[in-house]
This record gives structure tokens, C-alpha cells and sequence, in this order.
């Protein structure tokens, strides 16, 4: 059923996301005095496997994992809770926003966004800077894909009504077992939190791999993270040079590709063995935000948003739907 073998792993990631779930709900009957630092290492687990989630709905809606379309929109349904969002809407403002328009003011996550002298901050709040306008985007495209394409807005739909049905089930379960006020604060950190932090850290990772780059060069348009333990955990998705090449490439393909097509000729210093040490480097000592050859980043003026979601009565070029998802 699989398209392939490798997405074993994506679904083992997907169930064992609900199983945290689960036993953040029953641990109580079993364990009802858990101590503090391991309810604390439950909740940073459920944040790590709610992002990797994340990073499998980005895969799902550039490559899609069975070979069966309607065990994909299955799936995308049932990945919708692991990441709190409709998979869905990851469609507007990644497939046909970013990768489209790269780091231009159709972009809707340019890095040039995010102006803080201090470059932690422009990190920690880059998916609050860009968050609004992902989300307006993402409301006019539906309003114009119910009437243009049917099908995806309906996938949407079921979408975001299991996930509705997720947050009232989780949430009466928690009561349930741990009584009114408990309940409502173990969802909170389990569910909610998670969640968040999931949404935070996605769209985050796209000023780690695009800010201080040439948007305009062949090869060094992004930043890579080489490292084998990270590309385990996300997919392979430290290699997104030929991510952005080939956008609908598997994952399990990409170290391959960017042996072959992309180490001979990008700038080494693009090519990042620890994302932890960039990570450091970057946002904490020295912490200046440099471009990739190391010379400061320098801003020009503040760009203005640019309309990218087609107008279909006008007769502008239809949306493919390679680049919508298993609900096209």
C-alpha cells in the first residue's frame, strides 16, 4: 500500500504520537502519583513528536505516502490532531506560497520579515511575524477553492471536523479521568501545548534555512543540515536545497539527490554538519546574523505583501494538483 518502504517509519511516528496521548489521559488510573519531571518529560516528548508530525504533513502534501488517493486523504485526516492543524492548509502558504516565490514579497515567510537587531528574537518570533498573513491567505484560498475545486475543500472539511472531534474527545477523556480542573490543565499541556509548539517550530525552521542566503543562485538558495541523527527524526528534511528542486522527491531520497546534483556545486559553508552548533552559533554566541559567507545581513526596506492566490475568473493559470495534496 505504501508508495515507499521508508514511510513505515511516518506511521510508526504517527502512532506513537497517539500513544503519548493516550497515556498522558490514563496515567493517573495506573500511576496516580507521577512525578514532576517525568509529567515534564512526557510534554517535551508530545512537543518533539507533535513537530515531527508537522514535518510529515509537509511531506504528505508534496509526496504522498500510499498508493491508494483515498488512504491519503484518510491519512492526511488522521495526521490532522498530530500536528493541530488541517494538513490541508499547509498547502497555501508553503506549497503555493514558498516554494513558488521564494523569499519575494508573494512569500509569505521571507525571512526579511523579521527585523529584530537582535537575532534570537527574530527566531523565537518568526512565526508570530508571519503567522497572520499565512493564516488570511489561508482563509481566501478555501473561500475560492469551494467554488473552484470542491473536492479539496470537502477533504478540508473532514479535516478540520476530526480535529474538532479530537480536541472535544481528548478534553472529555481528561475530565474524566482526572477530574474537572486537572483534566483541563493535563489537555492544555499535552494537547494544546504540543500543538503550538509544533506550528512555532515548523514554520521557524524556515528562517534557519532561508535568512542570509542567495534566493537568486542555482544551488545556494538554502541552508542544509547534514547531520544523520536530525535527518532521522525529520525525515530527512536538513537536506532542503533539493527539497526546494524538487519539491514533490521523496524523503527518503534526498541524500542521494544532494550528493549527486547539489554537494559539487553549493557553497560548502551551506552545507551544515549540527544544526544544535548553527543553532548556537547563530542565535547565542556570537549570535549576529550573518549571510552564509559571513558578511552582515543587510535589510533593505520593508516589502510590502504581494497577492499571489490565483484568480481563476480572470483566467490565470490553474493550480496543478501535484501541489495540493491527496484532497485535489
Amino acid at each position: 500500500m505504501l508508495r515507499y518502504a521508508a514511510d513505515v517509519r511516518t506511521l510508526a511516528f504517527v502512532a506513537f504520537y497517539y500513544l503519548l496521548i493516550l497515556a498522558a489521559i490514563f496515567t493517573p488510573l495506573w500511576w496516580p502519583h507521577v512525578p514532576w519531571w517525568l509529567t515534564l518529560l512526557h510534554v517535551i516528548i508530545t512537543c518533539f513528536f507533535s513537530f515531527f508530525c508537522a514535518v510529515i504533513t509537509h511531506n504528505t502534501v508534496h509526496c504522498p505516502v500510499f498508493k491508494s488517493r483515498t488512504l491519503n486523504r484518510l491519512f492526511q485526516i488522521v495526521l490532522t490532531p498530530c500536528y493541530g492543524h488541517p494538513v490541508s492548509m499547509y498547502v497555501p502558504g508553503h506549497n503555493l506560497s514558498h516554494h513558488k516565490y521564494t523569499q519575494t514579497p508573494k512569500d509569505r515567510m521571507r525571512t526579511d520579515k523579521a527585523r529584530f537587531r537582535w537575532n534570537l528574537l527574530n527566531q523565537l518570533f518568526f512565526s508570530f511575524i508571519v503567522g497572520p498573513a499565512i493564516f488570511k491567505d489561508n482563509l481566501e484560498f478555501a473561500r475560492v477553492m469551494r467554488k473552484r475545486n470542491p473536492r479539496w475543500f470537502r477533504q478540508l472539511l473532514y479535516e478540520t471536523g476530526f480535529y474538532l472531534f479530537f480536541l472535544v474527545s481528548t478534553l472529555g477523556a481528561f475530565i474524566w479521568v482526572s477530574g474537572f480542573a486537572s483534566g483541563i490543565w493535563r489537555w492544555l499541556i499535552f494537547v494544546v501545548l504540543p500543538h503550538q509548539y509544533a506550528a512555532w517550530g515548523i514554520m521557524g525552521i524556515n528562517y534557519v534555512q532561508h535568512d542570509g542566503t542567495d534566493p537568486d543562485h542555482p544551488y545556494n538558495h538554502s541552508r542544509n543540515f547534514t547531520g544523520k541523527i536530525v535527518n532521522w527524526f525529520t525525515f530527512n528534511n536538513g537536506y532542503h536545497a533539493v527539497h526546494h528542486h524538487y519539491p514533490g522527491l521523496h524523503w527518503s531520497l534526498a541524500p542521494e539527490v544532494h550528493a549527486r546534483e547539489y554537494a559539487p556545486h553549493i557553497d560548502p559553508r551551506l552545507d551544515q554538519k549540527s544544526l544544535l552548533v548553527y543553532l548556537f552559533k547563530q542565535f547565542i554566541y556570537p549570535g549576529k546574523r550573518t549571510r552564509y559567507d559571513g558578511t552582515p545581513v543587510v535589510l533593505g526596506p520593508p516589502r510590502e505583501d504581494e497577492p499571489w492566490i490565483p484568480r481563476f475568473d480572470a483566467g490565470e493559470i490553474q493550480v496543478e494538483e501535484k501541489d495540493l495534496g491527496a484532497g485535489a
